[in-house]
């Protein structure tokens, strides 16, 4: 067995992408490409160089400079820039822009199968940003990523990101900004880990769910920063269950977030749809932050701990992107232990860092109750 494995690394290709290269299209290249190769696309723009990756084991990385892929009205089998069909595939650095498809879900890349991680790669300007299949046995992990710049079309909303029924989806140290009437983050996964991302749609955006998860599933949204916008479509910042079809074991664990709304006539922090999920469905809320005109527990039934609401202007300035709380050596003494669920520690270990990505956090006795707690 390790004489195949070694066979097969050394019989690894990689393979160059760019301007002087054997490859000057990325579709040609990942018709050339093998099972376990590297393709390697150097700094750019890729106009109209659509393509479906079909291999089984595939690692695309950007070179330098992050490439960018421009659609330019062309689409891959009608659906995406890139078309990720079955396999274990990594993307890492790669810019996705203006994805236009005839149904309106035209995506920056659309996941169909297999497992798929994503780094360090931005999605701008396209109907999806990244759209996945229904299968339910697919995995999806995005780290360090962006999702931003909804087109302005009401015939399909444009989600930024939107995870369809898989097995699992992970995301931290991701930036989501200026949604259009769809949601910034959408997943009807089974299990969803979302952890130390950025998604505040900014005084230009127009999202309506921040994070909508409309089959319930098991879901740990923890260390995030969520802000609506003054011209939302929807009063809900977080929903779940919304659209009934729930898994069979679903269950809502939030902690330590920081959620903000700019809306004057108010808005559900949470709102969760008890009456369309399973009567003995967990919720829990701790140790979360809500600033802006609202209510937190009000359209949501759970156990709710060590949660702090603060009024409009209760955050040092977020239209500069700092949301650290005014008061905070009064507030570690409302935090409460935040403990674990199901074995999953529910106690920040990372936070979000601007521009993208995460930073530790050490351990300590008396933590702030929302999502930073450095600088402070």
């Amino acid at each position: 067995m390790t004489a195949c494995i070694l066979s097969s690394d050394l019989a690894a290709a990689i393979i160059r992408v760019g301007p002087g290269e054997a490859f000057t299209r990325i579709a040609d290249a990942a018709k050339a490409a093998r099972d376990g190769d590297i393709v390697e696309i150097l700094p750019g723009e890729y106009r109209g160089d659509v393509t479906v990756w079909n291999q089984k084991r595939l690692l695309i990385r950007g070179v330098g400079e992050r490439p960018v892929l421009i659609a330019d009205g062309k689409n891959a089998e009608g659906k995406a820039i890139w078309v990720i069909r079955n396999g274990d595939m990594r993307i890492e650095n790669i810019a996705f822009q203006g994805a236009r498809a005839a149904d309106g879900n035209g995506a920056g890349v659309r996941f169909e199968r297999g497992r798929l991680e994503v780094s360090n790669s931005s999605f701008v300007d396209n109907q999806v940003g990244l759209l996945t299949a229904n299968f339910e046995e697919a995995e999806l992990i995005i780290r360090d990523s962006l999702f931003a710049q909804a087109p302005r079309q009401t015939h399909s909303l444009p989600h930024l990101l939107y995870v369809g029924r898989i097995a699992r989806f992970e995301i931290s140290g991701s930036r989501f900004h200026q949604g259009y009437h769809g949601h910034l983050l959408k997943s009807r996964a089974r299990h969803n880990d979302i952890r130390y991302n950025l998604l505040f749609d900014g005084p230009a955006g127009e999202a309506s769910y921040e994070i909508d998860l409309p089959n319930g599933g098991l879901a740990f949204v923890i260390g995030n920063i969520i802000g609506q916008s003054a011209h939302t479509q929807n009063p809900a910042v977080v929903s779940y269950g919304a659209e009934g079809e729930a898994w069979p074991d679903s269950a809502l664990y939030l902690s330590h977030n920081t959620l903000l709304s700019d809306r004057l006539t108010g808005t559900w922090f949470l709102r969760t749809f008890t009456d369309r999920l399973p009567g003995n469905v967990e919720v829990l809320g701790i140790n979360n932050i809500t600033a802006g005109i609202g209510a937190f527990t009000l359209a949501a039934s759970g156990e709710f701990r060590g949660n702090v609401p603060l009024p409009p202007g209760g955050l040092l300035a977020p239209d500069a992107l700092d949301f650290r709380p005014h008061g905070a050596k009064l507030l570690r003494h409302l935090t409460t232990p935040a403990g674990s669920a199901r074995g999953v520690s529910l106690v920040p270990e990372a936070e979000f860092a601007l521009p993208i990505g995460t930073r530790p956090l050490a351990p300590s006795p008396s933590g702030l109750p929302g999502a930073l707690q450095n600088d402070f």
